[in-house]
């Protein structure tokens, strides 16, 4: 018996290497949120440094705080408070967390729902949709500043963008001038061309009134040469709740609707949206009727690829909350929830997809542990794998 052993060892000693490393590397890792936090929202600049930012605290009235890591998540700096004014975020019904995005020279700018403590307020002391940005000296984030100046009635949250011309849009959804009903909401963009010095009055987004699914998220992503694309849900007459992809080419002074995915429901589904750059242009993910879907959209020709979606086993275990990531070699990595509802945690699950968009059988997963009123992110590394944050 020995022998046989020995001999078998023999075989196996100058393969141990490889199948060693072979056993440690992984296409896709998963990390929790730094101090325990919620919400994860990531990017990464052109020079793989991740960018991150989540949600610590009271669900109610917490606080922001922003690391950034030069080794793919393995160490992460100091935390910054975002929100100048403590208790100034509100993450609870999971849509209504802070965004991030990068800008001119990677300068990280974040927008986020104010919690009942916050200030400013917005008009008629109603919940401001609050912006902040790193600092020049990048030591702490400068102070935060309500970018609503005439259309209040924030509930599913904002969003906002950022290019490296030194764009930066922060949109919502609120009621136009009338009634006050979901099918009445707009989207509103304010507009900033000094890297978020300034930012203009607020003007509706698209002139076509499709409502807007009040306690529903949004999404907004900057591509390059002026194109800015945005998700959100409609409520035109308050059953017809599309996911609504818009584009735009002008820097955000006009948008046209790209696609649109149907969904008749009579009730806020309180869904989210995502957005990713990659190889094949920026990738727009949403849900719709229990599951997940991604997009690939071309930032010339506003063209949409259709929908792709995970294979899903049996019964469709009631997926939200969907995030995206490419990798340089042109794969997408779709993150999204399971089990998730109000006041109550989940699962993460992930699919990787190839470059025709196809699924790769092996690359998929899911583990325990999404705390509620979470959300995930996910950022693509250097050695072609991918990091999923919850």
């Amino acid at each position: 018996m020995r022998s046989h052993r020995n001999l078998i060892w023999a075989l196996l000693a100058p393969m141990l290497p490889g199948l060693l490393q072979a056993a440690e590397f992984k296409k896709v890792a998963t990390l929790r949120a730094p101090q325990g936090g919620i919400q994860p929202q990531a990017a990464v600049d052109e020079k793989n440094r991740v960018h991150l930012i989540y949600f610590c605290g009271d669900p109610k009235r917490g606080d922001i705080f922003y690391v950034r890591s030069e080794d793919s998540a393995a160490a992460f700096s100091e935390p910054l408070r975002v929100n100048g004014q403590p208790g100034s975020a509100i993450a609870i019904g999971n849509i209504r967390g802070a965004h991030l995005a990068l800008g001119k020279n990677g300068r990280p700018h974040v927008a986020w729902m104010g919690s009942d403590r916050a200030e400013p307020k917005a008009p008629g002391g109603e919940a401001p949709m609050l912006y902040a940005r790193l600092s020049d000296h990048g030591g702490s984030f400068e102070p935060q500043r309500n970018v609503i100046q005439a259309r209040p009635g924030l509930d599913g949250g904002g969003t906002l963008a950022a290019d490296d011309q030194g764009n930066v849009y922060v949109l919502w959804h609120a009621p136009d001038q009338g009634p006050r009903g979901e099918a009445n909401r707009r989207v509103w963009i304010s507009r900033s061309s000094d890297e978020g010095k300034t930012f203009s009055r607020e003007s509706p987004a698209l002139d076509l009134r499709t409502g807007a699914c009040g306690c529903c998220g949004m999404r907004a992503a900057a591509g390059p040469g002026g194109s800015v694309f945005v998700l959100y849900r409609a409520a035109r007459e308050n059953v017809h709740r599309d996911m609504v992809l818009l584009g735009s080419r002008d820097a955000g002074k006009s948008f046209r609707v790209l696609s649109t995915h149907p969904w008749e429901v009579e009730q806020c589904v309180m869904s989210t949206a995502s957005f990713a750059a990659g190889p094949q242009g920026i990738l727009a993910g949403w849900e719709t009727l229990g599951q997940v879907y991604f997009s690939k959209v071309d930032p010339k020709s506003l063209k949409c690829s259709a929908p792709f979606s995970p294979p899903l086993q049996g019964k469709k275990p009631n997926c939200k909350h969907p995030a995206l990531a490419a990798n340089s070699q042109g794969e997408t990595i779709l993150v999204w929830t399971e089990g998730m509802g109000w006041e109550r945690g989940g699962k993460v699950a992930w699919q990787v997809f190839g470059k025709d968009g196809k699924p790769l059988p092996a690359e998929k997963g899911q583990a325990d542990g999404v705390p509620p009123w979470s959300l995930v992110a996910a950022f693509p590394r250097p050695d072609g794998g991918f990091t999923v944050i919850y």
